[in-house]
């Protein structure tokens, strides 16, 4: 398996109120789709969040957070987060909140 499923668990947990969530196999991982926009996943060895630019500082500012990049170059806007992180119910409510704020205002597809 090329990602955690307790961590899957743990994002799973954490949606399960929200409406429109959807979950899809992705770049070897599980991403979490809000109203047909990537939210969240889990990859081999941690998490990630789609916080968009506007939030990208303040998410690196949280402890575990650093910029995202699969492809040896930065994804601006999007953020990896350490599988402590991912364990931990209060850093990963507040990248989850900067996530949902920036992907809560796309329009769904």
């Amino acid at each position: 398996m090329a990602y955690d499923e307790g961590l899957a668990q743990i994002l799973r947990d954490h949606l399960t109120a929200l409406q429109g969530v959807e979950e899809k196999k992705m770049f070897g991982g599980i991403c979490f789709m809000f109203n047909g926009n990537m939210l969240c996943g889990v990859h081999k060895g941690g998490g990630m969040f789609r916080v968009g630019k506007d939030n990208h500082a303040e998410a690196l500012k949280i402890d575990g957070v650093s910029p995202m990049a699969f492809t040896g170059r930065p994804m601006g806007g999007m953020v990896d987060v350490d599988p402590d992180l991912m364990g931990d119910d209060e850093r990963r409510g507040q990248v989850m909140r900067l996530a949902l704020d920036f992907v809560g205002n796309l329009p769904a597809k």
